[in-house]
C-alpha cells in the first residue's frame, strides 16, 4: 500500500489521540488502544511492515513522554520513563505479528487476535516482572510466579477489554470506510 499524505495525516492523528487517551486520569489501567493498534497495523500494513511496528510504539512513546512531563511538573505520580521500559516497547511491537495473521480482516480472526495478543503480553510482561524483581518482589519460585500473575489480573482483564473495544473501532471503522467508498482502498 502506498502511504499518501491523507493516510499519513490520519495515522499520525491516530497515534496522537491514542497517546493522549493513555494518559487520561482515572482511566482503568490496561484499558488502552496500543495492542489494538499493533493488530490493526499488522493487518493493514502487509507490505510496509515498518509502519505496522511503528504505530503502537510511537503512540506509547508519545504517551510516555507526556507522562514524564506531567510527572516532572508534579501533576502525575506515574513516571513516563523508567528502567527496563524498552522491554514493553519490544513486547508491544512484537504483538504486531498477531496482526499479520489477520490478512483478510475477518471478524473471527480479529476476535482471536484481540484475545491472544493481550494474553501473550500479560504472560510475558508479568513473567519479566517476576524474573526481574519488578515492583512485587515475589520469590523466584512457581508460587512467586503465580502471585505475580495474580497481581496482574486486573490489568489483564482491562487489557483484553480495551483491545476488543479498540479493535472493534479500528477494524470496524476501516470496514465501514472501505464499504462506503465502494471497496476502493481507503488510503
Amino acid at each position: 500500500m502506498k502511504l499518501n499524505k491523507n493516510l499519513f495525516i490520519s495515522l499520525m492523528l491516530l497515534v496522537v489521540v491514542a497517546a493522549v487517551y493513555r494518559i487520561i486520569p482515572n482511566r482503568p489501567y490496561g484499558f488502552a488502544p496500543q495492542i489494538a493498534m499493533a493488530l490493526f497495523g499488522g493487518a493493514f500494513f502487509v507490505k510496509n511492515k515498518q509502519w505496522a511496528f511503528a504505530l503502537p510504539v510511537l503512540s506509547m512513546f508519545l504517551s510516555d513522554l507526556l507522562y514524564q512531563g506531567l510527572y516532572t511538573m508534579g501533576y502525575s505520580s506515574i513516571q513516563g520513563f523508567y528502567s527496563g521500559q524498552w522491554m514493553n516497547y519490544l513486547l508491544i511491537a512484537s504483538l504486531t505479528v498477531f496482526g499479520f495473521m489477520i490478512s483478510e480482516m475477518k471478524i473471527g480472526k480479529v476476535v482471536l487476535a484481540s484475545l491472544g495478543a493481550p494474553t501473550v503480553y500479560f504472560l510475558l510482561s508479568n513473567g519479566m516482572v517476576w524474573m526481574g524483581g519488578g515492583g512485587y518482589n515475589h520469590p523466584k519460585t512457581f508460587n512467586g510466579l503465580i502471585l505475580t500473575l495474580t497481581d496482574g489480573i486486573p490489568f489483564y482483564q482491562n487489557s483484553v477489554a480495551g483491545t476488543i473495544v479498540f479493535s472493534a473501532i479500528l477494524f470496524g471503522g476501516y470496514y465501514f470506510l472501505r464499504n462506503a467508498y465502494g471497496n476502493k482502498q481507503v488510503a
